[in-house]
């Protein structure tokens, strides 16, 4: 059901939200590749879990598996890290987009691998012909087990670790919860992450509406109902698109345009295929190519914001502290999501197109807030922060 749904999706973005920043500090003392390591290795478990949980055909259990995947994927915050450890400032923006150009990759292959729980007879169904008579495989979570052990053989025997002795050593000696407090208040920080939460939020009114809508959920008012398999091959296009904005847009002109810009230019698109979703839901047989294309613009859209965010928080942080700031704009991003599918699902079943007004509402606030973020604030500077520490101290 929808609710169930939305529960689902938000134990894991609730673990994420509390283990987050918690990984993030702890690498920023023991180092990334360890960190990273044992996320790896949880997901090994937690997704063969899951595949057991589908043949048990247990709920319980299928929320425990989510939510050891949702602790264990908290380490997305040290990846992050990771690429600030090893990037320049200006080659910061660069590396943001590279994670979102390995999601996007992800988020096509995963939905033809979630393919695997079912026959090609059970794909040409609908979801409401499907759930009276179809018991889905457990392939799905044995193959993301799978894929997450190579990741893990990868990270033990190529991966390097990226914060050196020196970085490492400061990390130590400077890391207390009161020095987390102070970056995160500093102005700037703090309104990137209020930025990032507003425009999230946003966008997960879309994420945990999209299938309720695509599969035509009773009582929705939806005037889709689409079977398992375009279901599936929507989502991977959304992947797809995410992925070849990435890597074919947003790299290369990262770095030549200022990152405000960019989430600037993203928050537009995305306003714009929030309208465009409503038009569509209000039309009596809506096209699938219409379909595509308003998604396309909106993915596109959230394609250009989160990398230029997460560089911003990145640029405006302490290094030693990078691990702990990144990991709270991942907690930030994850509450966002369970705030999302908490309110998206409830809106979705008042009026089909409400949770796209509200969405649209939300995306224009965080287009003003980024462009306060772009006017205000500065990189982080070691000699700056020696001075106001100077003065104080005086």
């Amino acid at each position: 059901s929808g609710i169930m749904l939305g529960l689902l999706m938000a134990s894991f973005s609730i673990m994420q939200f509390i283990f987050a920043p918690l990984w993030g500090r702890l690498s920023d003392r023991i180092g990334r590749r360890p960190v990273l390591m044992v996320g790896l290795a949880g997901s090994v478990v937690f997704y063969t879990l899951f595949g057991i949980a589908t043949v048990m055909e247990s709920m319980p259990l299928l929320f425990v598996a989510r939510i050891g995947a949702g602790l264990a994927g908290a380490t997305i915050s040290t990846a992050h890290a990771y690429i600030a450890d090893t990037t320049s400032l200006e080659n910061r923006p660069q590396g943001m987009a590279l994670i979102g150009l390995a999601f996007g990759l992800g988020f096509t292959l995963g939905p033809l691998f979630g393919g695997l729980a079912f026959s090609w007879e059970e794909l040409g169904q609908t979801l409401d012909e499907a759930s009276a008579t179809v018991t889905p495989a457990p392939w799905p979570g044995y193959v993301a087990a799978g894929l997450s052990a190579i990741s893990l053989i990868i990270a033990i025997f190529v991966l390097p670790e990226s914060l050196h002795a020196k970085s490492e050593s400061a990390a130590r000696t400077r890391f207390n919860m009161e020095a987390i407090r102070a970056a995160v208040s500093v102005p700037s920080v703090g309104l990137i992450l209020l930025t990032s939460f507003i425009v999230v939020f946003s966008f997960s009114n879309l994420e945990t509406t999209l299938s309720l809508i695509l599969k035509g959920q009773e009582g929705v008012g939806s005037p889709f109902q689409l079977s398992l398999g375009n279901v599936l091959l929507t989502f991977a296009f959304i992947g797809f698109v995410l992925a070849l904005v990435q890597g074919g847009l947003v790299r290369p002109l990262s770095g030549r345009l200022p990152e405000a810009v960019m989430a600037g230019s993203g928050a537009v698109l995305q306003i714009a295929s929030f309208a465009w979703i409503i038009a569509l839901l209000t039309t009596d047989e809506p096209s699938m190519g219409a379909v595509y294309g308003v998604l396309a613009l909106c993915t596109s859209g959230f394609a250009f914001i989160t990398p230029s965010l997460n560089s911003l928080l990145s640029r405006r942080s302490d290094p030693a502290k990078q691990g702990a700031v990144l990991g709270m704009g991942q907690s930030v991003s994850s509450l966002a999501r369970i705030v999302g599918s908490g309110l998206g699902i409830p809106l979705l079943m008042a009026s089909v197109t409400l949770p796209y007004y509200v969405a649209g509402g939300l995306m224009a606030l965080g287009l003003v807030l980024i462009a306060i973020v772009g006017v205000s604030g500065r990189d982080f500077s070691v000699d700056e922060q020696t001075q106001e520490a100077t003065g104080e101290s005086g």
